[in-house]
């Protein structure tokens, strides 16, 4: 279950959710099925309510999505994919501290 303020990410609805969203977007391709995805899960709505103010942040079902996935070949799950105008600028796979999270969605706030 995702937390208040992540959003859920779909094929039917990213294009109006996330490549035109007018702030920087973070996005968590992650599957039920992945041990380090459900590790990553309380971290992304930790960063969703963090930056609530400054970006939107959420998660995309890797398997109920596998349109928008395999458009961003997207193999390895979890994979973290920034998106800022949207474009994809920045992308981590696998499962890492919140803090490399963070400086990432930091940096592309400050170049925004």
């Amino acid at each position: 279950m995702a937390g208040p303020n992540t959003l859920e990410f779909t094929d039917e609805n990213f294009e109006a959710e996330v490549e035109g969203a007018g702030v920087p977007v973070l996005v968590d391709f992650w599957a039920e099925w992945c041990g380090p995805c459900q590790m990553l899960g309380p971290v992304i709505d930790e960063l969703a309510t963090d930056f609530n103010d400054r970006a939107r942040v959420g998660k995309l079902d890797f398997d109920a999505a596998p349109q928008t996935a395999a458009r961003f070949g997207v193999h390895s799950i979890p994979t973290v994919i920034l998106f800022h105008e949207g474009k994809e600028v920045d992308r981590i796979v696998g499962l890492r501290p919140k803090a490399d999270y963070q400086k990432r969605l930091e940096a592309l706030l400050a170049s925004a």
